[in-house]
């Protein structure tokens, strides 16, 4: 989806495309924590209720950005100020970080 927004930006120039493409991740995103919520029967009690507010606030920034109708906060959703490009986003580390702890 980032890719597709990128290309439509700078390789088609097609401004609009890219605006819905960002704004496609935004309603994943704000999606995301209720999406989330029957997985998170699965994930045992202590670990529970901290992956539930990181999943709630990301959703809430979405919600965020999308209430704005930002098209740079739905673009930066992810990305921390020191993101490089190539690099993990926020919620791919995360998830790494969860498969590794198990």
């Amino acid at each position: 989806m980032e890719a597709e927004a990128e290309a439509a930006l700078h390789d088609a120039k097609d401004e609009a495309r890219y605006r819905e493409e960002m704004r496609r991740k935004a309603e994943i995103l704000a999606r995301l924590a209720e999406d989330a919520a029957p997985l998170l029967e699965t994930v045992p009690e202590p670990r529970r209720p901290a992956i539930a507010a990181r999943l709630q606030a990301m959703s809430a920034s979405a919600r965020r950005s999308l209430e704005l109708g930002s098209v740079f906060y739905m673009s930066a959703l992810l990305y921390p100020e020191d993101h490089r490009p190539g690099t993990p986003n926020d919620l791919e580390k995360w998830i790494a970080e969860l498969r590794r702890q198990g």
